[in-house]
């Protein structure tokens, strides 16, 4: 959405290839914290490191998937005037962020 009001030309000659992109830095994303967690290491072994990786790719799915709710829940929402528009996607982000943050604390997180 920024790069659409801000810079219309660059978001036209993507298309596309914005989501790709995005999804192509969270697969790498993946693969550093592999070798920085040290799951690529011989006594961690490849299962775990294979584990570790289709993990991350089943949370980013279920973030992505949630936030697709979110935002077509919204569409047929009806905000005030103010909150209309980027501030209301903005406080469903941050609502959304404070319930994945509770899973900090459990082993899961």
């Amino acid at each position: 959405m920024l790069l659409k009001k801000m810079i219309p030309a660059l978001y036209t000659a993507l298309g596309i290839y914005l989501p790709l992109i995005t999804t192509n830095c969270a697969v790498l994303g993946a693969a550093l914290l592999n070798i920085t967690n040290g799951y690529a290491e011989a006594d961690y072994g490849f299962a775990k490191a294979v584990v570790f990786g289709f993990s991350a790719a089943a949370g980013f799915t279920l973030a992505i998937l949630i936030f697709a709710g979110v935002r077509e829940k919204m569409k047929f929402s009806d905000p005030p005037k103010a909150f209309r528009g980027t501030p209301i996607v903005l406080i469903a982000a941050g609502l959304v962020a404070m319930a994945f943050s509770g899973f900090s604390g459990t082993k899961f997180g």
